[in-house]
């Protein structure tokens, strides 16, 4: 891979883990997450890697369709994850996973995932370039290659049905 401005990056120092508390502001009238809320946080944990990763402001350019797998309760503690996993020239693609635990009955489930698309901005608030994405160790390899393929298998699912189907 070209290195992009001279510089590299590891894919853990882009990782981002943020927590919440699912409060009543945050809900709908089931007392669950409202889909908004859940996708605010995703877009801030994505925005916060791309802006460790490339050192720079950067913006939301995409987001790939969410799925969201299970219900977020009220009073569940909600852990949003993401790391970059791909680089372009100016732009980061994150993936970005949400747990909901429930401390109470020792519960942990998956809520939700997607892919982000962020672009680097400079000075003058144009796209600039970002460094070359490294993956030093086995674990981050995993990760990066993990993403890249469940990135292509959810887009082909798309364009051979049209909709994404979970398990």
């Amino acid at each position: 891979m070209p290195q992009q401005c001279g510089r590299e990056t590891t894919l853990r120092e882009s990782f981002t883990e943020m927590s919440e508390i699912l409060m009543p502001n945050s809900t709908n009238n089931l007392g669950r997450a409202l889909g908004g809320s859940v996708l605010h946080w995703m877009d801030i944990c994505g925005a916060i890697a791309a802006r460790r990763f490339s050192q720079r402001q950067v913006v939301t350019a995409s987001m790939d369709h969410v799925d969201f797998i299970a219900p977020i309760e009220l009073g569940d503690i909600v852990t949003v994850t993401g790391y970059v996993f791909d680089t372009g020239r100016t732009s980061m693609d994150v993936k970005v996973d949400v747990l909901a635990e429930r401390p109470s009955h020792g519960e942990t489930a998956e809520t939700a995932s997607s892919f982000f698309s962020f672009v680097a901005l400079d000075a003058d608030e144009r796209p600039t370039e970002i460094p070359a994405l490294r993956c030093p160790t086995e674990e981050q390899r995993e990760l990066r290659d993990d993403a890249l393929a469940e990135r292509r298998q959810r887009r082909r699912e798309l364009a051979v049905d049209g909709s994404h189907k979970t398990s």
